[in-house]
């Protein structure tokens, strides 16, 4: 599985990427991983998740996921994050650095 979460926005307006494919990772990380997505529901997910209201400042992630014949791409604003994809968010994020 490939997974590619970019970070845009913010302050300085810089675009971030991680990269990730679930065959280069432990088996642990990589089921890990798995149930995060599939608690997510991920695969049945909006493309575009909008903020109730634009704030300045505030960045917005683009997660990717290839799976097999399945691909989803999801854009949402950090302050509309879903509570159930938060947990990917942040393995992503934690378990990878942005550059």
């Amino acid at each position: 599985m490939l997974i590619s979460l970019e970070r845009s926005g913010g302050f300085a307006g810089i675009s971030k990427t991680i990269e990730i494919d679930t065959a280069k990772l432990p088996q642990e990380q990589a089921q890990e991983v798995q149930i995060l997505i599939d608690s997510a529901n991920f695969f049945d997910l909006p493309v575009y998740i909008a903020a109730d209201s634009k704030q300045r400042d505030r960045f917005q992630y683009t997660l990717t996921v290839e799976d097999d014949c399945r691909q989803n791409t999801v854009t949402v604003a950090e302050s509309a994050i879903p509570n159930n994809l938060i947990p990917l968010i942040e393995w992503i994020m934690s378990n990878r650095k942005i550059g």
